[in-house]
């Protein structure tokens, strides 16, 4: 005699595993939605509205070699010297798909993920796949130290 699933717990079953995943999903959404939201995320606001803070403190002038940059990850900004004195700042996101930029070299602000390079004077691209520049983020700079404005 074949065996037989009953059909009605077979639809449970399933009914069961999509339900689950709906839940998955909904729960990773609602995470995601409310991200950057919390108290804990005030160096993210800080890097958008330094100038509520009074300043963020970056780095020393010594930090930033002429012709070179340097990228400070956490407050999503890449400071730059293009000629000697004189300091520049821009967003540390990449205008074509998001990433963060991990260096500068040969006078280029550099994305890791797709190549696009920016020039370290302006911002302006150098190299797409990025269609748009960089932007300019506002710095002070007193004494030894930059910071955000």
């Amino acid at each position: 005699m074949p065996h037989h699933t009953p059909q009605g717990s077979e639809v449970t079953r399933r009914a069961v595993v999509a339900g689950a995943g709906v839940l998955a999903v909904s729960a990773t959404l609602a995470a995601c939605s409310s991200y950057g939201r919390s108290a804990g995320s005030a160096p993210e606001a800080s890097a958008d509205q330094p100038a509520a803070l009074g300043g963020q403190a970056l780095g020393s002038t010594s930090d930033i070699p002429v012709g070179g940059g340097a990228v400070f990850e956490s407050q999503k900004v890449v400071v730059t010297q293009p000629t000697p004195g004189n300091f520049k700042a821009f967003s540390a996101i990449c205008t074509h798909a998001g990433c963060t930029v991990n260096k500068v070299a040969s006078g280029t602000i550099n994305c890791p993920c797709h190549g696009s390079k920016y020039a370290i004077a302006d911002g302006s691209v150098v190299n797409g796949p990025a269609k748009k520049p960089l932007a300019e983020r506002q710095i002070m700079v007193s004494g030894n130290t930059i910071q955000l404005a």
